[in-house]
Parts: C-alpha cells; structure tokens; sequence
C-alpha cells in the first residue's frame, strides 16, 4: 500500500524522476499482488510504457495467467504494438475464464481499426457464450448502432434501459434517444430527451434535443434548446447553423439571419455557414450582403456546388453575365460539369452575344435539363434564330412531352412538317 501511495503521489505531483525510480525499486518484488496494483495505477493514468514493463515482468513469473495477457495486450495496443497485443489475446482459450472478455477486448480493437465484421464476429461469439451478460449485450448494440441497424441496437438498449441506468458510465436513455434519432425516428427520441433534460441539460445533449425537435416539425422547442444552448456555450459552433434553420423554417428570416451572423462571427471559415447567410440574406431581399456571403462561402471553397449555383443564380436574375463568365468559364479540364451551371453559362453567353460558346454551353446542359421546360423554351429559340431549325426540333419535341399546350411550339413543329412535305 506504501508502494501505492508513493507513486501515485509522485504521479500527482508529476515528479518522473521519482516515479522511475519507484518502479526501478519494486521490479524485483516477489509480492506479485503488489506489482500488478501499481501496473494497473501506472496504466490507468497514462503511463503505458512503464505499465507495460511491471506487466511484462509478472508475464514471466506468470506466463500462464490470462488476465495478464489481457492486461499487457491493452498497455501494447496503447503503444502501438498491435501484432504482439493481438497474439496475446489470441492466445487465450476458449476453455479460460477469462476468453469472453479476450473477445471483447478483440471487438473493441477491431472496432476503432475500422474492421466492423471482424468486430460484430468476436460480439456475436461473446453474446451466444453469455448471453445474459449487460456488457455484452451493450458492445453488442454498440456495433449494431456503429453498423446502421437501429431497429436491432434499440432492441437491445430498450432491454437494458430496463435493467440499468448506465453501462460504463453512458446513459441508457441517452443511447436510447440518439438511436432513435441516427435512425430518423425523431418523435420516438423526444420522451427520452425530455427526461434526460430534466437532470442534465449538457450542450450535446441541448443540440441532440434541439435537432430531434425541428425535424419533429417543433422549431419553437428546437429554437429555445438552442439558443439555451449558445448562451451555455458560445463556440458550439453547430448550433447556429440548426437554430438559424430552425428560425428559417418558421419564417422569421430575421432571426435566422441574425444566427448565422453570430456563427459567422464565431467561426469565419465556415463555408456553410456563409451559404445559409447568403440564402437568408437573399429572403430578406438584401442583395449586397447575399453577394457578399455567397463569394466568401465559393473562396473558402471553391468547389462548393450549392454556394456555386446559388450564386450563379443570383447573377443570372441580375443579368451580370460577365461575372457569370469570370465564375464559370474556365478550361474543359478544370470545368465544373453540372448541367444548370451549364445552361447559366448559356443564357449568359447568348445575353453577350457570344453566340458559339453560347452553343457549346446549351449543348452541355442539354441531357441533363431535358425536364426542365424553361431551359428547353430557351434553347430552342436559340436554335431557331442561329438557323438550326433541325436541330431545334428534338427539343421542342421534348418541350411538348412536359406541356403540350403550348401552341406556339405545336404550331411551329407543324409548319415544319407542312414545308417538308
């Protein structure tokens, strides 16, 4: 206990020195009962390397004992040494005691290594060997929740959410609500983030509640978690944008603009916050501003789709065809090949009287804009009046399939038949 309470002292003190020559001090021990405590105290506040070494020295005094294996395999893994951990793991048998938790320790392995099947297999062998087990059954879920399948890892939690209230120190109610919710069952999630609200209102579990709330179709409930949430703490950069949206949803686009100016402020680099800025400022017919935050968002990335179009649209009802251009018109190699920005291109290009790049561009955009009755109206009279009548007849063709009410182009498709025939 002396030995103990030496080293943990050094430890808190943060004194190395001391701590090295404890450990230089008791390696020879024969009082093995000893050793193993201050491995585990070693372990247990950072010290792998050293754990690692009173581990490996009751290793050959016990080279038999399982849980030593166990033990020095998780001091390995933290250093890095996987191959050896795992062979110490793998070396343990089925006829052991200690086999079930060797599988979980494998699981978990696998699990942070990115291996979800070899993970779900070690599971899976744990769970039908004890299957009444609560910590089996919960790295069970774990994985299934990890995997997708939130239907099975809800079974499992609602199972020991009757039992237990945590597992390892994780709420089984708060598993319970963010399943449901990853699993889009928002209405489901709200009873358990309720409850949990009423003792412990953290800002994960704030913006959790807030999300469960505006896709449940609440955006008052979500706004006021939210904005709780801010004012608890300042740099949770997410819940702008959420809370922004969440305003947005139920038209005060004011306050929603005032958020994402707020988030902004927090965090200037965030592109998608300068979008959501944009389009708010956009609502409020504040076109400078809109400009303003639509650019921003393109310079933090400049292969952002949503903030490329949403610009480009902007500059299409403004008519300001060369910042079009400038946005749009580079190489073939380094061209962004998205159908509406094409036809932008186009009516820009057609506005400046550049009418072969206009060509080009109405071509491009043509496969992909074959629904969209505008765009075809357009490229067929540009068609019509560069003299390409022929060519201008499959899209008018593909106009009439979407509204064959239009009798303009019904009645110049049948002049064009009358005058070939």
């Amino acid at each position: 206990m002396e030995q103990l309470q030496g080293i943990e002292k050094s430890i808190m003190d943060g004194d190395l020195t001391a701590i090295q020559q404890i450990i230089d001090r008791i390696e020879h021990s024969s009082d093995f009962d000893m050793l193993y405590e201050t491995a585990n105290l070693l372990a247990n506040y950072g010290f792998m390397k050293e754990a690692d070494r009173l581990f490996e020295i009751l290793r050959l005094h016990l080279p038999d004992e399982a849980q030593l294996k166990i033990d020095r395999a998780g001091t390995l893994l933290e250093l890095g040494e996987e191959d050896e951990a795992l062979l110490l793991l793998s070396d343990i048998g089925a006829h052991e005691d200690e086999y079930i938790q060797a599988l979980l320790a494998l699981a978990d392995y696998y699990q942070l290594s990115g291996m979800a099947e070899a993970a779900m297999s070690k599971i899976r062998e744990a769970h039908e060997l004890d299957p009444s087990e609560p910590i089996i059954r919960f790295a069970y879920a774990e994985l299934l929740l990890d995997a997708g399948k939130y239907g099975e890892a809800i079974r499992y939690y609602l199972e020991l959410n009757d039992e237990v209230d945590t597992i390892g120190g994780i709420s089984l109610l708060s598993r319970l609500a963010e399943t449901y919710s990853a699993g889009a069952a928002y209405e489901e999630s709200i009873p358990y983030y309720e409850e949990l609200l009423q003792s412990n209102a953290s800002p994960d579990l704030l913006f959790g509640a807030g999300f469960a709330f505006y896709q449940s179709g609440n955006a008052e409930r979500a706004v006021t978690l939210l904005e709780n949430l801010i004012e608890m703490d300042p740099d949770y950069f997410s819940a702008y944008m959420l809370a922004g949206q969440a305003y947005a949803s139920i038209n005060n686009d004011e306050k929603a603009y005032e958020l994402f100016l707020n988030g902004i402020q927090r965090d200037e680099f965030d592109k998608e916050l300068q979008l959501a800025a944009g389009k708010s400022a956009l609502k409020l017919g504040n076109i400078d501003k809109a400009e303003q935050h639509l650019q921003e968002s393109i310079a933090l990335d400049p292969e952002y789709i949503e903030a490329i179009i949403t610009l480009v649209s902007l500059y299409h009802s403004l008519e300001k065809d060369e910042e079009i251009v400038d946005l749009l018109f580079i190489s073939d190699e380094e061209q962004i090949d998205i159908p509406i920005l094409h036809a932008f291109l186009a009516y820009a290009f057609e506005r400046t009287e550049q009418f072969e790049n206009a060509y080009v561009s109405y071509s491009k955009a043509y496969n992909g804009m074959k629904e969209d009755e505008e765009f075809l109206d357009s490229y067929a009279k540009f068609l019509v009046e560069e003299g390409k009548t022929k060519e201008a007849v499959p899209i008018i063709e593909d106009l009439l399939l979407l509204n064959g009410e239009n009798d303009y182009w019904r009645g110049f498709l049948d002049l064009q038949t009358n005058e070939e025939v």
